[in-house]
């Protein structure tokens, strides 16, 4: 059973551990029949990230799929939690124990917003779910809306039609050049948030 957010989920996580290794977790719907839907903007962000820094995602825990790699010479995860959006927290609470960091100083989540414009960005260092049912149930398993967050914008949903038919669809092909380009800034705004800081990410992005 497909379990879509209000706010669409493109969910992107990063956590720092031991204070020299980040976590970054994309969220969506796993199986080939969602790849590439609005509401997997999470995982594109992820498979972008990996293949900028040569990281290897296909190692399963966690309730998903993730790597282990470095980026800006800091250890990171990249994770794709694959227990479906609304349960995400399952996999990224995992992750969090296993790791033993602090979500509040070292989760960063990435996911699609339909408030916002297809591809444009918009950082947050904390703040509540904002209807979106992944970053709900995340807020829910770690007891705290005190993680860093990007959202990637696919664009308001149209009058009258059902979210969830919205969110599970596919961008036209102009659409998907300007979310692609977007994608590539979600991922370049993780680089500069693990070098320099979110502050530094958020004046250059938002």
């Amino acid at each position: 059973m497909i379990i879509v957010s209000q706010a669409l989920p493109f969910l992107l996580v990063v956590i720092k551990i031991g204070g020299f290794m980040y976590i970054v977790v994309g969220l969506g719907n796993p199986s080939s029949k969602y790849k590439g839907t609005r509401h997997n903007m999470g995982f594109d962000a992820i498979d972008n990230i990996a293949d900028r820094n040569s990281i290897d995602v296909s190692s399963k825990k966690f309730k998903g799929v993730y790597g282990k790699g470095v980026i800006q010479g800091q250890k990171v995860v990249l994770l794709k939690p694959e227990t479906y959006m609304n349960l995400s927290g399952e996999s990224v609470r995992a992750a969090v124990d296993f790791f033993k960091i602090n979500p509040e100083d070292e989760l960063i989540v990435l996911y699609d917003d339909i408030s916002l414009a297809p591809g444009k960005l918009r950082l947050r260092a904390k703040g509540s779910a904002g209807g979106h049912n992944g970053i709900k149930n995340i807020i829910a398993h770690l007891g705290t809306e005190k993680f860093k967050r990007v959202k990637i914008g696919v664009g308001e949903k149209p009058a009258g039609m059902d979210l969830a038919d919205y969110v599970l669809g596919r961008f036209d092909k102009i659409e998907r050049i300007t979310v692609d380009k977007g994608i590539d800034d979600a991922a370049r705004a993780v680089e500069i948030m693990i070098a320099e800081g979110i502050d530094k990410a958020m004046n250059m992005f938002n």
